[in-house]
């Protein structure tokens, strides 16, 4: 058997396990808090300019007050668009309502009327969301479906004002068109926790926007997920110093 500590088993050869039998362990539904709060601090980091600010007073830019300066674009009466509603991005949802979104919308394979019902959201097609949202957070799996799936060709429908944030997979956004999207100013900010590739090297284009937050793909760095989401008995795992194969909350995926 072979385990993987994550939801996601995109970085595992599926077809390679087969030839062989091997039997493939992964822990799906650990991470849904974790990556949801994550989503939300990452959106609030982005729209808020809170890095640029937190820079500003480091270097003394802070200075008499000036109604315009560190701008940012707030959650109220605004409108959320959630690229795959699945058990996070109805989280990331339900974590939102408090902060007054005006209207959540999102796209996926199929219609989850069950889930959408409970925050509510409307299923709309990619275009529509697009050019309605005023954010955009993705949440999907990475699939053959949404490999690069934020491209040119959504990113020239979304509003100068719209705040795109991805903590799924890397792949699922075409960074060379998010460069040219952000460079035009054709949307306001991105947040990512995920890239290609990773750890994304120091001198790469998108460090240089200070409208693009870049974090080390962080999700799942919370301390509850790990010692109550990973293992039976953390006690016996965490004073040991080794996580223990009976202690690893294993699902079986073939």
């Amino acid at each position: 058997m072979v385990s993987t500590m994550s939801v996601g088993y995109d970085h595992v050869s599926l077809e390679e396990l087969k030839k062989t039998g091997t039997r493939l362990g992964y822990t799906p539904e650990v991470l849904t808090e974790a990556a949801a709060e994550l989503t939300v601090a990452l959106l609030l980091a982005t729209s808020c300019q809170l890095l640029e600010a937190v820079d500003e007073a480091k270097v003394s830019g802070w200075g008499s007050w000036k109604p315009l300066w560190m701008c940012g674009y707030g959650l109220t009466d605004s409108t959320m668009g959630i690229l795959g509603l699945g058990c996070i991005g109805t989280a990331v949802a339900m974590h939102l309502k408090p902060f007054g979104v005006r209207k959540f919308l999102y796209i996926n394979t199929a219609p989850q009327p069950k889930m959408a019902a409970a925050i509510p959201t409307e299923f709309v097609p990619l275009e529509e969301m697009a050019r309605c949202s005023d954010f955009i957070t993705v949440c999907c799996v990475l699939s053959p479906g949404s490999q690069s799936i934020c491209n040119s060709s959504m990113f020239s429908q979304m509003k100068d004002t719209t705040i795109f944030s991805n903590r799924s997979r890397g792949s699922v956004v075409n960074q060379d068109d998010l460069y040219q999207a952000l460079a035009s100013g054709h949307i306001a900010a991105a947040g990512l926790d995920v890239m290609v590739p990773e750890p994304l090297p120091t001198d790469h284009p998108l460090f240089k926007f200070k409208n693009c937050v870049i974090l080390p793909h962080i999700t799942n760095a919370t301390w509850s997920r790990v010692v109550k989401g990973c293992y039976r008995d953390p006690p016996t795992a965490l004073c040991k110093g080794e996580i223990l194969t009976e202690n690893l909350i294993i699902y079986i995926l073939f």
